[in-house]
């Protein structure tokens, strides 16, 4: 591909589409508020840097030549893109803007939200954030419906999907909390099967790894908890888990931090088989605002820093 001579400004470009547009240099002087020499400088300044005569000037009005009438169309549209760009900056800076609409589950509620909110509010964006929580069929049809601008967690299962593009930000396994000193880690040797034994933390029916669970406890031969409590709410789990010998089965991104101040303790049990994609949900074919795309390329940025290079 031929680079574009770095030399070609803007102001070459808004000239040239005038003149083309009204067949005359005076006309698009006047149009432009400058003098007539300063658009045929510009206009032969763009020819040189192009290598091609972009009108013929051999008649009383100029007409596009066959490179002109080429180069005219790409022109209008670069010209359009800058316009649309400018519009969408103004726009995003606008305080008068709609809200932000996010719907986050709870693995980046915990995990990635605080750092990418932190990030979007420093770029100073008119739009209010508003953060939506709360299982993961009521945040899709919220998303559906058009309630919400993008919904960030775990991807859906495919027949979920329909209408929907999902962009993956990286993947992540899911874990089982205990409370420090919890009995199943002083056992001698940690038995799976123990854990049906035990009061157990689930997502409810619905909720985006509910499946996922299910699979695991199956494949791990390990027999359907006899005692269970389905929640979705952070504050709960992490306060249950605390007051009782409860075993939470969770996507590793809701307890990271606890995991890693020691608050939390994990059972020693491969969990590769439950990893899965964690990225952004939003409806195909339909534009973004400017807020949803500043808002999403300092979530991909936090996402780099917090889970590391893909």
């Amino acid at each position: 591909m031929v680079a574009l001579d770095p030399a070609v400004r803007l102001r070459h470009l808004a000239t040239f589409v005038a003149v083309a547009r009204v067949g005359s240099v005076s006309r698009a002087a006047e149009r432009l508020h400058v003098t007539q020499p300063a658009v045929s400088k510009t206009l032969r300044e763009l020819e040189t840097l192009l290598g091609a005569a972009l009108f013929d000037r051999a008649h009383r009005t100029v007409t596009l030549t066959s490179f002109g009438l080429l180069f005219l169309r790409h022109a209008e549209a670069g010209l359009e893109a800058f316009d649309e760009g400018a519009r969408a900056l103004k726009a995003a800076r606008d305080p008068a803007s709609l809200p932000l609409r996010i719907g986050a589950l709870p693995t980046v509620s915990a995990r990635l939200m605080p750092m990418a909110m932190q990030r979007f509010l420093a770029e100073g964006v008119g739009a209010v954030p508003r953060v939506v929580t709360g299982p993961n069929d009521y945040l899709l049809a919220q998303l559906r419906e058009g309630q919400l601008d993008v919904v960030i967690g775990r991807m859906a299962d495919p027949e979920a999907m329909d209408g929907f593009l999902f962009e993956p930000l990286y993947s992540e396994p899911l874990c089982l909390a205990v409370r420090p000193n919890h009995p199943l880690l002083a056992a001698p040797a940690f038995r799976p099967a123990a854990i049906a034994t035990a009061l157990v933390l689930v997502p409810p029916p619905g909720s985006v790894i509910r499946s996922v669970v299910d699979r695991f406890l199956l494949s791990a031969g390990i027999p359907a908890p006899l005692r269970v409590v389905e929640t979705v709410s952070l504050a709960f789990g992490r306060a249950f888990l605390l007051d009782t010998d409860a075993v939470w089965i969770i996507s590793e991104g809701v307890v990271a931090r606890d995991l890693a101040e020691g608050t939390l303790r994990r059972l020693p049990l491969d969990m590769a088989t439950t990893r899965g994609a964690v990225g952004v949900t939003r409806r195909a074919r339909v534009a973004l605002p400017a807020s949803a795309e500043i808002f999403l390329a300092n979530l991909h940025e936090s996402a780099r820093i917090v889970m590391g290079p893909a």
